[in-house]
């Protein structure tokens, strides 16, 4: 991690703070920043925008004069769009302007113009502001004597209603909680403050990355105990073993060479190769032949049954 200075209120040397490497560490993504900004631009859009066509536009029942003999061009309604006054051809009408963005596209925006502004050393750390009532003067002294001489978006938590009251009468800060944090709002803005409290901590999925790595090399050192249990020769209430020329499919579905034709053991149907359902089907049993797979209680789809395969079991039903 990156450690800089931690200051106090008055801008003097508090000692020092991390920044996580995942949020301020990172090369910037300068298309993603780019495309997560337009987002957040086009979202603001009223999208209110409204003109009438020829249908909505009072008047323009009567056709305007005869169809021929008058040398112009034939007319139906003084509403049409070639009229002063009349309708608007393929003009704008009410909508939306959002942008559908994924979140971890806008996390990385984030992080990415977060980096960007402490590779600059643009990011600041404060213990805490020590403003007990609200001071715009206090407010001010302390931006001096942290050195900002720009715009800056001040970070404060919900419980620090004194210093965000004592910030929001200055014209080059910019107010936000950490909750709000967006990357649009970093880069318009040339330094971005924190206070110890706000300042954004570990993402949880690399927090939760370390006991992990501390519990791998115990299940190195017992294979054995993290084995998988070997499957049963039962598959629900069906057992392969029991029938001739079926065998239990592994634990990926697959089975030998030997037996082409699948069986569901739920629906207790069978599908032979190159049938519809077949690359669709993950198998439970494998079967050598179709006479194996009916003797032990599949049947074909009855989709893919042909009128022999109808016939043959009308004449097993009645003998």
């Amino acid at each position: 991690m990156t450690q800089i200075s931690l200051k106090n209120a008055a801008g003097k040397d508090a000692g020092t703070v991390d920044l996580d490497d995942g949020t301020f560490g990172i090369q910037p993504n300068v298309p993603v920043m780019h495309q997560v900004v337009t987002a957040q631009l086009a979202a603001r859009r009223a999208g209110t925008q409204s003109t009438k066509t020829r249908s909505e536009v009072r008047g323009g029942g009567a056709k305007p004069y005869r169809q021929k003999g008058t040398g112009n061009a034939r007319q139906g309604s003084i509403r049409s769009p070639q009229f002063a006054g009349g309708g608007v051809a393929l003009g704008p009408k009410p909508r939306s302007y959002n942008q559908k963005t994924p979140k971890k596209m806008i996390k990385l925006a984030l992080r990415s113009a977060l980096s960007d502004r402490a590779a600059e050393g643009k990011v600041v750390v404060v213990d805490q502001w020590g403003i007990d009532a609200p001071s715009t003067k206090a407010a001010k002294s302390a931006l001096a004597g942290l050195g900002i001489d720009g715009t800056a978006l001040v970070v404060v938590g919900r419980d620090d209603q004194a210093a965000a009251l004592s910030f929001r009468n200055l014209q080059h800060v910019q107010l936000i909680e950490p909750a709000e944090l967006n990357a649009y709002d970093v880069l318009c803005n040339e330094y971005v403050i924190f206070t110890e409290s706000t300042l954004p901590a570990p993402a949880a999925d690399e927090a939760a990355a370390a006991p992990e790595a501390a519990a791998a090399p115990e299940a190195a050192a017992a294979p054995e105990a993290a084995a998988a249990p070997e499957p049963s020769d039962a598959v629900g209430d069906f057992e392969p073993a029991e029938f001739e020329g079926a065998v239990q499919a592994d634990a990926d579905g697959n089975g030998p060479d030997t037996h082409p034709i699948k069986g569901n053991a739920e629906s207790m149907l069978y599908h032979v190769p190159g049938s519809s359902f077949y690359d669709r089907t993950r198998a439970e049993v494998w079967f050598d032949t179709e006479e194996s797979a009916e003797a032990a209680g599949f049947q074909k789809p009855a989709s893919q049954r042909t009128d022999t395969d109808a016939a043959d079991e009308q004449e097993g039903d009645e003998s």
